[in-house]
């Protein structure tokens, strides 16, 4: 009797659902059984103080789609008004809200100024599109925040937006119930904000003379002189204005590394004023090259990546600087948070730099990465003494945490899992799969920095890892979406690459864990379009994309394509191009030779080449995984006859290994005749992408699975590569007969010093494995 009544209770709750078009979704709605509509003689009354600014907020909605505002009002009224009020509402988190409308109006009531801001978000989503009639169900709505922290960051370094863009992205926020922005305000691209002490910041450093041309390492310049910087009464007016839709802004300084344009501005901050800063020479622009000519040697970077030119860590000058710098930007941000960013510092400079050897034996540390951890807890000793809170990338890490530290976790959630153990405060980002730079469709229409966040991973996601007990747990403060816009230029591309996956991530920072339903939220999706669109805000389309996999068969002969098209729309398919079409009804069988296969809906369209051989579609064992960030399909990527042809924009085709090596085992089905094994790999080392520095294939006859470690005498051929070499494929040519083919390629180990990534253990990435 229990199990009928929990099944009905949760049928109900799905029937009521299924009404309520809201995202995040509320906690609890209880539908009624009529309408309210609302009209230009509408009240809105105000029950308490301090409820103006949602009063502004809802009235701009209004005269926006429909062209009228309400007349707002301090007396009570007994029909047709909207009234706004504050309640007890105990809940762990604040901003809870409840939301009621009857046949008399609208009743919104919030345990804190922030609360009624929510309910009057949710209110505003419920309003239908039309201009005819604004008629609204009844219901009551009881909702509450699941995390504290719900950001979204915005990298105006790389490229610069304007004020008028900024407020609109807040405005973004404050839709979907985020309640932080993250201002990444300086880089090695571009210092964006004013300091009055030390005005080259933005008359030399808020410019560069040229970007490169395409997907990084880039084409060339496009010479194009560039920039941008917000002077100090515009950082006021964006907090303001943030403020007032009740979001925290966060400014983000990055330090000590990211420093080129600071540099540039104040060459006596680098370990080495006189060495030029490096710029490719096929990527430097005209008019660099005609100042590093002419004398002027340090200069605000024109390629994406990590530079070695930092913020000398030994130089008392520098911590001057930094504390000046600090004093000014804490006037501008009421935040309790500071962010230094210390993130990707490479110590080359350090290794070489007196100043820093003289201040590492002074202060007895071992290595430059404790050189890092002492430069990091210093600022932050000085960010405490001034009421703030540091906030860095999860590098601060290494070398010992700063005692008060949060720790903002990117490079997967290691780092946000070894710091809420220690007890510290941590807020999760990691790049898969909240970077929201990654391409949101393996059809990638638009030139991204790469990898592959579908909105579908973005719901899926949990801030709290598994790994993590429940009072550790406790440690996670929330999460956020990155935006880093080295291929973001103009803000319809930022609202392109935020847009419907934001919306997705408001959910999973807001709404219950136990609430949030795929497949629900999947029913939403075309309101929020729809809001989207009579909106004018640019947003990707990628959820309808029509999805191709490839899949090994049972018997492991040949492969299988499946397609996937959303509702179900009719799929069409042929083969080479040939005027036979038609029409899909279950994964295809591809087994043989060069193959393209083809497939289309009404609105997608995707095609795929296939290259056989007598590994593709066969059994395959890894022993190390590859990272979560480039995990492809697994170690079946390797065999499933599909060869990367666009490097890293089809990066969801490769498997990458993080300092460690690929081990994987093919079992060819039966003794086989094989004469060539081709490793296909990628080399990008600006990436941080290396050759292995060795491949090794086995050749194994045969395994007695009665004596699981016997098997017969082995023979392995290997190849040492060169490092310098330029290869997309790697051969080993030996004629033997076997079963199995073990192949093994070792990891090229920590990167150089003096290359970018230096001392960081350097990325492998194969995508194909093929025999002969």
């Amino acid at each position: 009797m229990k199990l009928f009544a929990t099944i009905l209770s949760f049928a109900i709750t799905l029937i009521s659902y299924a009404q309520v078009n809201i995202v995040p979704m509320p906690a609890e709605v209880k539908m009624g059984s009529g309408t309210f509509t609302l009209t230009k003689n509408t009240a809105l009354i105000l029950e308490g103080s301090g409820l103006e600014k949602s009063a502004v907020v809802l009235n701009n909605y209004l005269q926006k789609q429909f062209g009228f505002s309400l007349k707002v009002k301090k007396q009570a009224a007994n029909s047709n008004a909207i009234r706004l009020n504050y309640e007890r509402l105990d809940y762990e988190i604040p901003g809870a809200y409840t939301l009621t409308i009857d046949k008399n109006g609208v009743y919104i009531a919030g345990d804190n100024e922030a609360g009624v801001f929510y309910g009057i978000q949710s209110l505003l989503q419920l309003i239908p599109f039309t201009k005819n009639k604004l008629t609204i169900p009844q219901l009551t709505i009881n909702d509450y925040p699941r995390f504290a922290y719900r950001g979204m960051h915005l990298d105006v370094g790389r490229h610069f937006f304007p004020v008028s863009f900024v407020k609109r992205y807040i405005d973004y926020l404050a839709a979907y119930k985020y309640n932080t922005f993250h201002w990444h305000l300086t880089e090695d691209q571009g210092w964006r904000i004013e300091i009055k002490k030390y005005p080259a910041l933005t008359k030399i450093g808020a410019w560069r003379n040229g970007s490169i041309i395409g997907r990084y390492p880039g084409k060339g310049s496009d010479n194009k002189f560039y920039g941008g910087f917000y002077t100090q009464q515009q950082i006021k007016e964006v907090v303001q204005y943030a403020k007032s839709r009740y979001i925290e802004v966060i400014p983000e300084i990055e330090m000590p590394g990211h420093g080129s344009a600071a540099i540039a501005a104040y060459p006596w901050l680098s370990c080495f004023p006189q060495k030029p800063t490096e710029i490719p020479a096929n990527m430097i622009s005209k008019k660099s090259a005609e100042e590093q000519k002419n004398g002027r040697i340090k200069l605000v970077q024109e390629t994406w990546g990590v530079f070695d030119d930092v913020f000398c860590a030994g130089k008392d000058s520098t911590f001057m600087f930094l504390e000046n710098v600090i004093d000014e930007v804490i006037k501008l941000f009421p935040s309790k948070y500071f962010h230094i960013g210390a993130d990707e510092c490479p110590k080359t400079h350090w290794k070489l730099c007196p100043y820093c050897q003289k201040r590492m034996k002074d202060n007895n540390l071992i290595d430059e990465h404790e050189l890092q951890s002492w430069f990091v807890q210093r600022i932050e000793k000085y960010l405490n003494s001034k009421g703030k809170i540091m906030i860095g990338w999860d590098e601060i890490l290494e070398g010992g945490l700063a005692p008060n530290a949060v720790v903002m976790s990117w490079r997967g959630e290691t780092g946000g899992i070894e710091a809420a153990k220690q007890k510290h405060q941590v807020i999760m980002t990691p790049g898969n799969p909240v970077y929201f730079d990654y391409s949101q469709s393996k059809n990638e229409d638009s030139v991204t920095i790469g990898g592959y966040n579908p909105i579908e991973n973005v719901y899926a996601y949990d801030p709290i890892p598994k790994e993590l007990s429940a009072q550790d747990g406790k440690y996670v403060l929330g999460a956020q979406a990155n935006m880093w816009t080295e291929y973001m230029e103009y803000p319809s591309k930022v609202e392109y690459m935020m847009f419907p996956r934001m919306t997705a991530l408001s959910e999973v920072l807001w709404s219950p864990k136990e609430k949030r339903n795929w497949s629900d939220f999947e029913r939403r999706l075309p309101t929020v379009f729809e809001r989207l669109t009579k909106q004018k805000i640019n947003y990707s389309k990628a959820y309808y994309d029509l999805k191709a996999t490839v899949l090994p068969t049972p018997d492991y002969n040949g492969v299988l394509w499946k397609l996937e098209s959303k509702n179900n729309m009719p799929i069409t398919i042929n083969y080479n191009n040939s005027d036979s079409v038609w029409a899909y009804t279950k994964p295809q069988l591809i087994s043989n030779g060069i193959f393209l296969a083809n497939a289309s809906t009404k609105e997608m369209k995707v095609s795929q080449k296939f290259y056989f051989n007598k590994a593709t579609g066969k059994k395959i064992s890894i022993v190390n995984p590859p990272s979560k960030s480039y995990s492809g399909n697994g170690a079946f990527t390797l065999v499933d006859g599909v060869q990367n042809e666009k490097g890293m924009s089809k990066s969801s085709e490769f498997l990458g290994f993080n300092g460690t090596n690929l081990d994987v085992t093919i079992d060819l089905g039966k003794e086989t005749e094989v004469s060539k094994v081709t490793l296909h790999v990628l080399k990008q080392t600006g990436s941080w992408i290396y050759l292995p520095k060795k491949v090794e294939v086995t050749y194994i006859p045969y395994i007695d699975t009665t004596v699981v470690t016997r098997h017969p005498p082995l023979e392995s051929v290997s190849i040492d590569i060169n490092p310098d070499d330029d290869m997309d494929k790697i051969e080993i040519k030996k004629e033997k007969t076997c079963r199995y083919i073990q192949v093994k390629a070792f990891n090229y180990g920590i990167i150089p010093t003096g290359k970018p990534g230096g001392g960081n253990p350097a990325w492998l990435f194969t995508d194909e494995i093929e025999v002969q």
